[in-house]
């Protein structure tokens, strides 16, 4: 009964503590890695539907000379 009257989250009211520098340096490497990522998979795939549609779409007027 004791264990449901606590509450974890006053717990994270705390003095909030630095993060060691090489372990920050490494998140953020982590974290510019995956926006990396993220942006050369939106570079090369991100145009595939409106490409798809402008060859898909037939123009309703006849070609005129």
């Amino acid at each position: 009964m004791l264990e449901q009257d606590n509450n974890p989250f006053k717990n994270l009211q705390g003095d909030l503590k630095d993060v060691p520098p090489e372990l920050r340096k490494k998140v953020m490497d982590d974290v510019a890695a995956a926006k990396l990522v993220m942006e050369l998979t939106n570079l090369f795939t991100g145009n595939f539907a409106s490409i798809i549609e402008g060859m898909l779409k037939t123009n309703s007027k006849p070609n005129q000379k």
